[in-house]
């Protein structure tokens, strides 16, 4: 059976071939660890563990990553809100994900990647992103010139001049252009940093994605999830960093994106103050519930989070494995 998967990139279904053979590569955005994780991040999580086991039951060999963004402005300001350091905050909530993606049964991930294990990598990319021409320096912060590559806005399907309108670009007078984009943060008082060739600083959020990737896929791999909210501008600056670097494109070759999970007519959101945290979720329902509810949708369509689909996902459960402790005692017992 021919495998096909819809690409964000193209608009279209196309025949699944890996780059390598049998081995596949994949990435998907994982959390910044600022807070509890919802079921709006339950969904990408189980979703893609379904792709990757669905992969490795078709016989392919698997190599799946996902990123920790454990250094970010969320996380300074939670810590001043807290009086702790930014480090206690980021293991903390690193600790509380990872023991969410394990009552989950979220075990299909190789490598969880923090962002500040790959600090030098980050410095060596932005390095040849500068030598290239795409990336320049202003008093300690590091831009990607957007201006440069001509294909941004490839895979949101938008216009350079359209994207600089309406979006979300920080109001910052070091830029040449609105939406360029930050690779490396000057330092400010009271803020963590890394020594590099601009001085005292920290990594921008987009940058740690690809210099993990470069590191431990090359300058192209295979499949690259996440929601659709990461369209842009996140994934589409990725692709920008990584094809000016290494100068190989597609630098992905098939983007999978999921819809968001909503509740009472909005997106599940921290920024909105809607969310259900999958910690609460668990706490009313068990592993399997919450699995079957995030995926008896299709995944690129939305979801609507209620008890009352949850209860319907519960009797489900207890239907399918009724049939299946039946079908097992016929096995059993053939001529009863």
């Amino acid at each position: 059976m021919v495998l096909k998967i819809h690409d964000t990139l193209t608009g279209e279904k196309r025949e699944f071939k890996p780059l390598h053979g049998n081995r596949v590569y994949m990435f998907v955005c994982g959390p910044t660890v600022y807070d509890y994780s919802h079921v709006g991040h339950a969904r990408v999580y189980v979703f893609f563990d379904v792709v990757a086991r669905y992969l490795r039951y078709r016989g392919y060999s698997v190599f799946y990553i996902m990123n920790i963004t454990d250094i970010d402005d969320k996380i300074i300001n939670r810590a001043r809100e807290e009086g702790v350091s930014w480090e206690n905050i980021a293991e903390k909530y690193t600790k509380f994900f990872l023991e969410d993606m394990e009552k989950l049964n979220i075990k299909s991930v190789n490598l969880y990647a923090k962002a500040t294990e790959h600090i030098p990598e980050i410095i060596d990319q932005i390095k040849t992103l500068i030598d290239k021409g795409y990336a320049y320096e202003v008093n300690g912060n590091v831009y990607f010139d957007v201006r440069k590559f001509k294909d941004y806005g490839k895979l949101s399907k938008q216009r350079l001049e359209d994207l600089i309108h309406g979006a979300r670009v920080e109001v910052d007078p070091n830029k040449r252009f609105p939406a360029d984009f930050a690779l490396w943060k000057a330092w400010k008082e009271g803020e963590p940093y890394w020594e590099s060739p601009w001085g005292k600083g920290r990594p921008g959020w987009h940058i740690e994605d690809t210099a993990i990737t470069l590191t431990y896929f090359g300058p192209q791999y295979d499949i690259h999830g996440g929601g659709i909210d990461l369209i842009f501008p996140h994934h589409e600056c990725e692709i920008a960093q990584a094809e000016a670097a290494t100068g190989k494109k597609p630098f992905v070759r098939y983007w999978m994106h999921n819809e968001l999970l909503w509740i009472e007519g909005q997106k599940m959101s921290k920024s909105l103050g809607n969310i259900v945290t999958i910690r609460e979720a668990l706490s009313k329902h068990d592993f399997e519930t919450i699995r079957l509810f995030l995926l008896s949708t299709h995944y690129r369509r939305r979801i609507n989070y209620s008890e009352r689909l949850l209860k319907e996902a519960e009797k489900k459960l207890e239907r399918m494995y009724s049939a299946i402790f039946m079908l097992e005692e016929c096995l059993e017992n053939p001529l009863s």
